[in-house]
């Protein structure tokens, strides 16, 4: 069933099925990440794997990047897609492609011209977890059409050199990561462990890669998503405050 959210960031909407994968504050905190760590301020940006295209959307807002371009593999979220760009009048920023970022003829004209490329793939592991019977969700959450290789591949396909790449996964996959990354010369520079409270273990991994970086960790402070009481932490009020003013 379908459903229209005001999500704010300047009074934003997206269209939902609520039957498939919606959009979490996996998105949000990743187009924040995103947004404060690429310097200088991007002008091109790519969302591998962007579903309804939320994340598009969200650096539309928090970023004044000229192009943006999201490329999505499922026909139902590609559409969705298209329709919230034009919902939020973005045509002349946003553009949707629709195709596997497997493919290497994807955007091939178009390589190595951002300066950004974000990502939110799919966490399960091919040939592991639970599969959803639904289709969409099961593409969201499961390393089906694109493998986690082929998600970095293209972002190292897409970047100029010395452009960033920010994705957030999980913490169980962050060797895979580090050494996909490496592989396609994705330099991991800022990474930081984000968890439901103080008390948990971290369940969400953010990272900023540099194409073609030097060597150099930098391990950030830990994200909190809830506080003691079960509220919004301050940091991340904060993202949802100053984004919707």
């Amino acid at each position: 069933m379908e459903r229209v959210d005001d999500i704010g960031f300047g009074g934003l909407k997206l269209i939902q099925n609520s039957k498939e994968f919606c959009y979490g504050v996996d998105a949000v905190i990743l187009a924040s990440f995103a947004a404060q760590r690429c310097k200088p301020k991007p002008l091109k940006i790519a969302d591998i794997g962007t579903g309804t295209g939320v994340i598009p959307m969200l650096l539309s807002h928090m970023t004044k990047a000229k192009e943006i371009v999201g490329i999505e593999v499922q026909e139902s979220s590609f559409a969705l897609a298209k329709r919230n760009v034009s919902l939020n009048a973005l045509e002349k920023r946003l553009k949707m492609v629709h195709g596997d970022i497997a493919d290497e003829e994807i955007l091939k004209g178009e390589r190595e011209t951002f300066d950004l490329v974000v990502s939110n793939p799919p966490y399960v592991k091919k040939d592991s977890g639970i599969i959803n019977d639904l289709d969409a969700k099961m593409i969201a959450r499961h390393e089906t059409t694109a493998v986690l290789d082929d998600f970095i591949g293209a972002a190292a396909r897409f970047l100029k050199p010395a452009g960033s790449f920010c994705m957030v996964h999980r913490p169980d996959r962050l060797v895979d990561i580090c050494e996909l990354c490496r592989k396609h010369k994705l330099e991991p520079k800022n990474m930081r462990f984000v968890s439901p409270n103080k008390n948990k273990a971290p369940n969400i991994l953010l990272l900023h890669c540099v194409k073609h970086g030097n060597a150099s960790l930098k391990l950030l402070d830990p994200l909190y998503i809830y506080d003691e009481i079960g509220q919004y932490s301050h940091e991340i009020s904060d993202i949802y405050g100053k984004q919707r003013n």
